[in-house]
C-alpha cells in the first residue's frame, strides 16, 4: 500500500504492508527510533507520539490511519542545539532513569499541558467546566498512561510543573 505520511513537517512516501503500526512505519521504515517499542499493547504509553496535536499510541495505530495527519514524534519537539521546555525540564529535574520511556512521556506531557490549558477535565478534575488547576493528582491522572520502570514519577511530575509555571510540586500540595 502506498500512503504518504507527514512527520515532524516533513513528507514521506512509504510503500508498506497494511496492517504495519506506525510504531513501526516510524520505527523500521523511517529510522526514527525515538518513539519506542515497550509492550506492544498500549499499556505503557513508550510509543506516545503526538498526531493532529493528541497523543496517542502508535502500537495500536496503523501507519495508514494517520495518512492525512500532522505527526509529531520527539525527534519534532526539539533538537540538542534547542530543546523544546519539557525536554530541558526533564533533563533539569532528572525526569528519566534509563531514558525508555522519556519519548513517550515528554510527547504525552507536551499533549496533556494543552488539554489542560483547553479546560479539558480529568477523572481527578473536581469540576467539569472551566479552567483546570494543575496539580500533583491532575498530573498523575492524566500522565497515568504512561509508564516508568524505573519510578522517576516524582522527577517528571516536577519536570511538568516547572514549564507549567508551577514550580515545585511540594509548593503545590496547599
Amino acid at each position: 500500500m502506498q500512503i504518504t505520511l507527514m512527520i515532524n513537517g516533513q513528507s514521506h512516501d512509504l510503500d508498506i504492508d497494511t496492517r504495519t503500526t506506525l510504531l513501526d512505519a516510524l520505527r523500521h521504515h523511517l529510522g526514527l527510533t525515538g518513539t519506542k517499542k515497550g509492550c506492544d499493547h498500549g499499556q505503557c504509553g513508550a510509543c506516545t507520539v503526538l498526531v493532529d496535536g493528541r497523543r496517542i499510541n502508535t502500537c495500536l495505530t496503523l501507519a495508514c490511519m494517520a495518512e492525512d495527519a500532522q505527526i509529531t514524534t520527539i525527534e519534532g519537539l526539539g533538537t540538542m542545539e534547542h530543546l523544546s521546555p519539557l525536554q530541558q525540564s526533564f533533563l533539569d529535574h532528572d525526569g528519566y532513569q534509563c531514558g525508555y520511556c522519556t519519548p513517550g512521556q515528554i510527547c504525552s506531557a507536551t499533549a496533556m499541558l494543552e488539554e489542560i490549558a483547553a479546560g479539558w477535565p480529568s477523572h481527578a478534575s473536581a469540576s467539569l467546566d472551566g479552567p483546570q488547576p494543575m496539580s500533583h493528582s491532575e498530573i498523575a491522572e492524566r500522565m497515568s498512561g504512561n509508564l516508568c520502570r524505573c519510578a522517576a514519577y516524582s522527577n517528571i511530575v516536577d519536570a511538568i510543573l516547572e514549564v507549567a509555571g508551577k514550580g515545585n510540586r511540594h509548593e503545590d500540595a496547599a
